[in-house]
């Protein structure tokens, strides 16, 4: 009897979530090694902060933030860090917290400029289309600013908040 059906391709390759967050926990490790030795240290926090237009940042801070890790960050101990971060996170917190990184004063609000540049020229960047759909899908108020804190609750709930 002859098969009618062809060969069989093999299954493609179905990448799990842990996978895919690995590659961008990956991605973000290579982009605070400012200095490309393999290690975050103090001044790949304090470049990653200016990056992101916080100038200001106190020794503390960043003293305080080197003291979560176990001995020096390394890609797997930055690994072990964010999982350890992640576990049992809820997503609207997660998202909120990466807004917050842009909203030092706590608005809730950023201008809708600053996020299109951040998101065209940073990381994975945005295409002009992706920020098109973005901005059609949650436009920015009257005065040019995002309300991220209605996004991040319409993104994890389906829904504006009341």
């Amino acid at each position: 009897m002859v098969s009618i059906e062809g060969p069989r391709r093999a299954p493609a390759p179905n990448f799990s979530w842990a996978d895919q967050t690995t590659a961008s926990l990956s991605q973000a490790f290579t982009i605070m090694d400012q200095n490309r030795d393999g290690f975050i240290d103090k001044n790949d926090l304090r470049d990653t902060f200016a990056a992101l237009g916080r100038v200001n940042v106190k020794n503390e801070e960043i003293d305080e933030m080197l003291k979560e890790a176990p001995g020096p960050i390394n890609f797997t101990v930055f690994l072990q860090m964010f999982g350890e971060k992640l576990k049992g996170a809820d997503p609207e917190e997660t998202i909120l917290n990466a807004f917050k990184v842009f909203d030092p004063e706590g608005k809730g609000v950023l201008r809708a400029d600053y996020i299109q540049e951040m998101l065209t020229t940073q990381a994975e960047r945005f295409s002009k289309e992706e920020i098109d759909q973005m901005f059609a899908a949650f436009p920015p108020d009257v005065t040019g600013n995002l309300d991220y804190k209605n996004l991040v609750h319409i993104i994890t709930h389906g829904e504006e908040k009341d």
